[in-house]
């Protein structure tokens, strides 16, 4: 598998990763529990070393299966995950956004324990607060023990380029059998 840097963090990770967001939601019913860990281990075993998640898939249950399947393989893989939202507690419900920086360490206290680890590779923003100026954040994150090597904060501009590129997504387009060989 080819592996790419991330930025300027020195992450390296394979060309192919796997966002693991459907396994728990969005796209039909969550994916059984042991169908999901056999599948990211799969990744794994052809050489998929990059992994995505975030606290609101599920809410939360994506990062409990990510970090059952790769805990065998942790300091093998890099994870990344996102903050960013605020949930009602008895029931999960997203309530809205919250970057406040008291908020980014909750969020990051719990997608640590989830995820089954002492450190996330990759924590980003996963959408803009409006009531939260950027400096605030990237503050927060920067004070964090959290981040192991690389780090990325996304911008208002990059965050409207990635709603972009999310528009067009190959799985979707039919050319998964003309991609995967290119990148393996």
């Amino acid at each position: 598998m080819q592996t790419r840097i991330l930025g300027r963090s020195g992450l390296q990770v394979s060309a192919l990763g796997l966002g693991c967001m459907g396994l728990s939601t969005n796209f039909g019913p969550p994916t059984e529990r042991e169908t999901g860990i056999a599948l990211i281990r799969a990744a794994v075993d052809l050489g998929v070393t990059f992994f995505d998640t975030a606290e609101t898939y599920g809410p939360f249950i994506n990062e409990e299966l990510i970090g059952a399947a790769l805990a065998p393989v942790r300091e093998q893989v890099v994870v990344a995950t996102k903050f960013g939202f605020d949930f009602e507690a008895d029931t999960g419900q997203r309530l809205g956004l919250d970057s406040h920086p008291d908020h980014i360490r909750r969020a990051v206290d719990g997608s640590l324990q989830r995820l089954q680890t002492d450190c996330i590779d990759l924590l980003y923003q996963h959408r803009v607060d409006p009531n939260v100026p950027i400096e605030d954040v990237a503050r927060r994150r920067e004070g964090s023990h959290c981040s192991k090597q690389g780090q990325a904060l996304r911008s208002v501009r990059s965050r409207r380029r990635d709603d972009q590129a999310g528009q067009w997504r190959p799985a979707r387009r039919g050319c998964a059998e003309r991609v995967l060989p290119v990148v393996a």
